[in-house]
């Protein structure tokens, strides 16, 4: 696919197709890392747990029965304060 670069106010930019974001698993807000590589532009979704998940969908895979503990994590150490 033969695309422009163009520019848009002080910076240039690339349009990429949906169907090349849909290839490579990347959405619109996503980040990806750029980088220049032998004359080639590489774009490489950044793919990162925070961020990818919703707080509902986790707390879902929390068992029901399950019930947090306190760990004792033994006396301070050095000049903390308790």
């Amino acid at each position: 696919m033969v695309t422009r670069i163009q520019k848009w106010g002080n910076s240039q930019g690339l349009r990429i197709p949906r169907e090349v974001l849909e290839e490579a698993r990347v959405e619109v807000g996503d980040e990806v890392d750029v980088a220049a590589d032998d004359g080639a532009i590489l774009i490489r979704p950044v793919r990162r747990v925070r961020g990818r998940h919703k707080l509902q969908d986790l707390l879902a895979r929390i068992p029901k029965d399950y019930r947090a503990e306190e760990i004792d994590w033994g006396g301070p150490r050095g000049k903390e304060r308790w």
